[in-house]
C-alpha cells in the first residue's frame, strides 16, 4: 500500500499482512519484514469480540519492531475497508495503547494516536555539523516517537539538506525529524518536514505519520490552529492533515493498493 497519498508511487509504501490469529514467532515477522522491504511492515489479526479493540497490531522496518507506526497503520486500515475485512471504525491494540483509524465518505482515514509530549531541549553537540544546516530549536519527543525534532530557519534549508545519516543516530532512539514554517501557505500546507531514521534502517522515511504526532504540537503552538497541513519533503512526498485534540492527535490521509499477493512462506 502507498499511505498518506492518493496515487500510486507516491506517499509512503508499506506491507500489510492479514493474520489468521495469533502472531507467529517473532523472527518469522522480522525476515517477513526484511523481505518486503519497505519503511515498515505490518501484521495484523482479528481479535475475538466484546473487548476494547477488534484487530491486533504490530510494525516491524526492516531491521527492527518499532513501538508506533502511523503510515502502516493507515495503509491497514484501507485494506481492511477495501477488501470489506472490517466495516467503519477499527481499533487496533498497539504497543502504543489502542489506536483508532475511521473511515470518511470522501475515501480518506483519520487516525486516533497518543499526542507527543514535547521537552525543549538544548541543541545536541554535533547536530548542526551533522545536518549541515544551524538549528534554530530541539525538542525531545517521548518514547513513543523516539526522535529529536529540530526545527531550521526555512522550508528552503529543511528541503535542501543532505545530512550524515550514520552521525543523526546519535541522538535520539529512533533519529531526527527536522520541520520548518511552510514558505507559502497558499500550496496547500501549513509546515514543511523531513526525517531521518538510521537506528531502524530508514535513511530517509518518505511519509511518517507518527512524526506528526509530535509535529503538530508544535506547530499549533506556533501558528495558534489546532487543525493544519503537513507536507513531508521526501523523493515520494506526501500529506498528512493534522488535528490537535489536547492528549491525542488525528492525523489524516489517503492510501492507494498498489500490489495484491500471496505470501510462500
Amino acid at each position: 500500500m502507498d499511505a498518506f497519498t492518493d496515487r500510486p508511487f507516491a506517499g509512503n509504501p508499506a506491507g500489510v499482512l492479514l493474520l489468521d490469529d495469533v502472531f507467529p514467532a517473532d523472527d518469522w515477522l522480522q525476515n517477513v519484514a526484511m523481505e518486503v522491504n519497505h519503511a515498515e511492515t505490518a501484521f495484523a489479526h482479528r481479535l475475538p469480540g466484546g473487548g476494547e479493540a477488534d484487530w491486533a497490531l504490530r510494525w516491524f522496518t526492516p531491521v527492527a519492531e518499532v513501538a508506533m507506526c502511523g503510515h502502516a497503520t493507515l495503509a491497514t486500515a484501507h485494506v481492511l475497508h477495501t477488501t470489506g475485512a472490517h466495516e467503519g471504525p477499527v481499533r487496533f491494540t498497539t504497543r502504543s495503547g489502542v489506536l483508532i483509524a475511521t473511515p470518511a465518505a470522501d475515501g480518506s482515514i483519520t487516525l486516533d494516536f497518543p499526542t507527543a509530549p514535547l521537552t525543549r531541549v538544548e541543541v545536541p553537540a554535533g547536530v548542526a555539523e551533522a545536518l549541515g544546516a544551524e538549528p534554530v530549536a530541539a525538542f525531545d519527543t517521548g518514547a513513543n516517537v523516539g526522535d529529536l525534532l529540530v526545527e531550521l530557519a526555512d522550508e528552503k534549508t529543511v528541503l535542501g539538506l543532505a545530512p550524515d545519516h550514520r552521525s543523526l543516530g546519535a541522538y535520539s532512539s529512533r533519529g531526527v525529524i527536522t520541520t520548518a514554517r511552510a514558505e507559502d501557505p497558499s500550496r496547500g500546507y501549513d509546515f514543511v518536514s523531513r526525517c531521518f531514521f538510521p537506528n531502524v534502517g530508514i535513511d530517509e522515511d518518505p511519509v511518517t505519520g507518527s512524526a506528526h504526532t509530535a509535529l503538530a504540537p508544535h506547530w499549533s503552538a506556533r501558528l495558534g490552529r489546532d487543525n493544519l497541513t503537513g507536507l513531508q519533503a521526501s523523493r515520494r512526498t506526501g500529506l498528512v492533515r493534522t488535528g490537535l485534540r489536547g492528549d491525542r492527535t488525528l492525523l489524516t490521509g489517503r492510501a492507494v493498493t498498489v500490489i495484491e499477493g500471496e505470501l510462500h512462506a
